[in-house]
């Protein structure tokens, strides 16, 4: 009777330390379970706050359509690849704002800045210094004065593009005045950022250009840059920017280097159909179809594919 008894003792003991040990259990489950909706409720409640902290404002987008649509229909063909009113709500570009637009050119993207920013507001366009003209080889002496003279022109293709009286003015990356320094919102590299890291052995282009784009800006301004990208698997020599094409991981790292954190990134732009050979420039492809124009077969082909394959990065100064 007396082992009957130990051994029930026993058997109540250890079912007693066994219920207790699935309590235990069960809360520490509970507690991790607890602890682990805690995390994710906070990564979402970030992500919500990291996520909305920026809106574009529906009545500036109602704006910026408008002030797109408003064109003459011969300028409107591009729209489907460059998407003007997508690509500059991406950037924040809002009215008022102090914009730098770089390598402006003859005035397509000019025309929608300078109209959707109003007449409160600044555009300074941003071209390449006059001695990188001649780096590229294949200019004439007269086609590089006619660049220079763009510079000093550039107010006056703005009066072209818009009658607001927007405040508008040329320089070049080595001519900017120290004033202008901290008095910028946005900076956009739209197509213009290749040629500078082409001649970056060759006389620190992209390198000045980075400094000065981080000295205009304001403390959180931001540069928005598009431009043709070619896939991360391709050889580093090739794409350097002498065939139209860069990496976007180079291009990030090369703003971070220079004191900028990337706050966005998108494929509006992408276009997977665009891949081009160890030899292939971006500019085979429409509009400009170089070497093809003469070559019905050739054109289809490069039409077919499309315009070229485009990162769409935004950077923030800090």
């Amino acid at each position: 009777m007396l082992r009957l008894s130990i051994l029930f003792q026993v058997s109540k003991m250890a079912k007693s330390k066994i219920i207790g040990g699935i309590m235990k259990l069960k809360q520490i489950k509970l507690a991790m379970s607890t602890i682990a909706l805690t995390a994710a409720l906070s990564a979402c409640a970030q992500f919500s706050a990291k996520d909305k902290a920026y809106e574009f404002n529906a009545e500036n987008r109602t704006k910026l359509n408008a002030v797109v649509d408003a064109r003459d229909d011969k300028v409107k063909g591009r729209d489907g690849w460059r998407k003007p009113a997508e690509t500059l709500e991406f950037f924040r570009v809002e009215p008022g704002m102090t914009v730098v637009e770089a390598l402006p050119g003859g005035g397509w993207y000019t025309e929608i800045i300078a109209n959707y920013l109003g007449s409160d507001a600044t555009i300074y366009g941003l071209h390449y210094n006059d001695d990188m003209w001649s780096k590229f080889g294949f200019f004439s002496e007269e086609a590089i004065k006619m660049r220079i003279a763009d510079t000093a022109r550039f107010p006056e293709i703005v009066a072209e593009k818009t009658t607001n009286g927007i405040k508008a003015k040329g320089y070049t990356f080595d001519g900017i005045p120290a004033s202008l320094n901290g008095t910028v919102d946005r900076v956009l590299l739209i197509r213009a950022f290749h040629n500078l890291n082409r001649f970056e052995d060759n006389g620190g282009y992209r390198s000045q250009a980075l400094k000065t784009m981080h000295d205009l800006l304001k403390t959180g301004g931001m540069v928005g840059i598009v431009q043709h990208s070619v896939a991360e698997t391709a050889d580093d020599e090739g794409a350097k920017g002498q065939r139209g094409y860069l990496k976007q991981s180079a291009v990030i790292k090369m703003f971070q280097d220079a004191g900028f954190k990337l706050v966005a990134k998108s494929n509006m732009h992408a276009n997977p159909k665009d891949m081009p050979g160890p030899k292939d420039i971006v500019w085979r492809l429409p509009p400009t179809l170089l070497g093809a124009k003469d070559k019905p077969e050739q054109a289809k082909a490069m039409n077919a594919i499309g315009e070229s394959n485009r990162m769409t990065l935004l950077f923030e100064k800090i």
